[in-house]
């Protein structure tokens, strides 16, 4: 089975074929009206295959990282003007879906979407681009910005936050069991020095973890890294704005698929599916009351996973949790369907 490695650009989607698949219905119900929204870019692999794959459809594609998205934009030059790049932060969209005046804009307007798609995290091309700070085994600048021409870094986080906040931080993002010990030994270092790279950490957490953990938990950073990252690119306030906007945006028999790889990313999409796909009327009446149907269902059950094939060729694609809803009709926000 072809996996969809791209030799050329040295990115594995993750799950690529099986994205398709979820789209495929409400691309062909669209039909050349279809339009896809992927506000996770990247190196552009998801959204390569979503216009090869589906001849008819444009794509809109979404990301802060102005180096990725000149990249993917080259990429996808063949594709000519069924490919649409935007710069900004995902949640960004509703205020380009209002505002722009491009045809493909101007299509997702008219009908409603087609397809959403989040491919949530850090890319494999960011964790490639050493300088970025977003790994843990090489020494490298603490910045771990997604646009790293804005905002503040993980070194300005390590480096400012109070105790409090970075035991929060560290325990909430990362799942972190020496949260509190971790932060402790983060202020009492940064008196000594401030944080500038990412080995100086690394080091420090080695000491604080005890041995038996760091024999049994994974590399001893990786829930540091993980938590500073959300913190730094504020991922999970984009993500609890952007569900709303893509369920207004959908048209009816629209889809979004949500691909997490952290347990809270995972949970919000949960939490904020089942909200969408419940039925308002009080239990025991025979009959659904106006405006109280749930405008969504689900088309996942629970959330999938990769196959152990897939996890061989692409070891990203092991933490990965899909989840897929679809707009049913009659929504006056959906479009003229």
């Amino acid at each position: 089975m072809d996996f969809g490695i791209d030799v050329n650009h040295g990115h594995v989607p993750v799950m690529r074929d099986r994205m398709g698949e979820l789209l495929r219905p409400a691309v062909e119900k669209f039909g050349p009206d279809a339009v896809i929204v992927d506000g996770t870019l990247g190196a552009g692999g998801h959204t390569e295959y979503f216009l090869a794959e589906f001849p008819d459809a444009a794509v809109i594609g979404i990301d802060r990282d102005a180096s990725a998205l000149e990249q993917a934009t080259q990429r996808l030059k063949r594709f000519g003007d069924r490919f649409v790049p935007v710069r900004g932060r995902f949640d960004c969209f509703a205020d380009e879906l209002e505002a722009n005046t491009h045809e493909v804009f101007q299509r997702a307007r008219s009908a409603g979407l087609a397809g959403a798609f989040f491919d949530l995290g850090v890319s494999s091309m960011q964790l490639d681009q050493e300088e970025r700070g977003f790994a843990y085994r090489v020494d490298a600048p603490l910045d771990m910005r997604m646009d790293p021409s804005a905002g503040m870094t993980a070194a300005d986080v390590l480096n400012t936050y109070s105790h409090g906040d970075l035991a929060r931080v560290l325990k909430t993002y990362g799942d972190e069991r020496f949260a509190g010990k971790i932060a402790s030994a983060v202020i009492a270092e940064r008196e000594k020095e401030p944080f500038e790279r990412s080995g100086r950490l690394v080091e420090l957490l080695y000491s604080v973890i005890p041995a038996a953990t760091r024999r049994t938990g994974g590399h001893p950073a990786k829930r540091t890294f993980q938590a500073l990252r959300v913190e730094v690119n504020r991922e999970l306030d984009a993500l609890s704005n952007v569900i709303p906007m893509v369920a207004d945006a959908l048209g009816s028999g629209g889809r979004a698929v949500f691909m997490s790889y952290q347990s809270h990313e995972d949970k919000l999409v949960k939490r904020a599916f089942a909200e969408m796909t419940e039925s308002k009327t009080p239990v025991g009446l025979p009959t659904e009351l106006p405006d109280m149907a749930p405008r969504f269902r689900l088309v996942t059950r629970g959330a999938e996973q990769a196959s152990e094939a897939e996890i061989e060729v692409n070891r990203r694609a092991a933490s990965v949790r899909v989840r897929a809803v679809e707009k049913l009709g009659g929504d006056p926000s959906g479009g003229p369907r």
